[in-house]
């Protein structure tokens, strides 16, 4: 690979890099706010341990697809799914930043990374509907887990990214046991309320 192929990826590296300083809505267990790189690098870890119930599908694909879904919100940020029907051009925006990070890239590697990200936002593929699936319990996951503000708004877990969770059986009971430790956090905020008007 010549020089200018090597300096063009790092300089992506280095675009990219932003995504570890771009902040969720959901908080970690220690009560700090957690990063978009973060949630990535959870969701390639619950690729990896479920994979055993992927196994008609592409695994590095998969893998190559969750590294780049977020990456679109490197430059603007992230907007929280509560949110989005607020953001109805955040598609554009993200296609748009997702052309601009990649601009200095040699065409492979760009076609590449474009080409993963436009799967994953269309849900072209089994292998993008599975990290959709995916995303969406990883995120009810850190809500679930995470030492959230007090207006946290735990109901929404119980039907966000239905359409993806119930693709496969597995998926379904992995969102059984989420929907369980929603509620048991909603019954947690309840009765802390209890407690405070008592």
């Amino acid at each position: 690979m010549d020089r200018q192929k090597l300096e063009s990826r790092l300089a992506f590296l280095e675009e990219a890099e932003r995504l570890k300083s771009v902040l969720r809505s959901g908080h970690t267990s220690t009560g700090r706010p957690e990063s978009t790189a973060e949630h990535s690098w959870r969701l390639c870890l619950m690729a990896m341990l479920f994979q055993d119930e992927l196994g008609d599908l592409d695994m590095l694909k998969v893998f190559k697809i969750c590294l780049v879904h977020d990456l679109g919100e490197a430059l603007h940020g992230d907007i929280s799914a509560i949110e989005k029907d607020q953001h109805p051009d955040k598609s554009e925006q993200e296609r748009a930043d997702m052309a601009y990070l990649t601009c200095h890239l040699d065409a492979t590697a760009q076609a590449g990374i474009l080409g993963l990200w436009e799967e994953y936002e269309n849900a072209s593929s089994a292998e993008a509907r599975m990290v959709k699936a995916l995303d969406k319990l990883e995120t009810i996951l850190q809500h679930t887990q995470g030492r959230n503000p007090q207006d946290f708004d735990y109901g929404f877990n119980l039907t966000y990214g239905e359409k993806y969770t119930a693709i496969r059986p597995f998926l379904a009971r992995l969102r059984q046991i989420l929907d369980e430790k929603t509620r048991a956090r909603m019954d947690e905020r309840a009765g802390d309320a209890d407690k405070a008007g008592a």
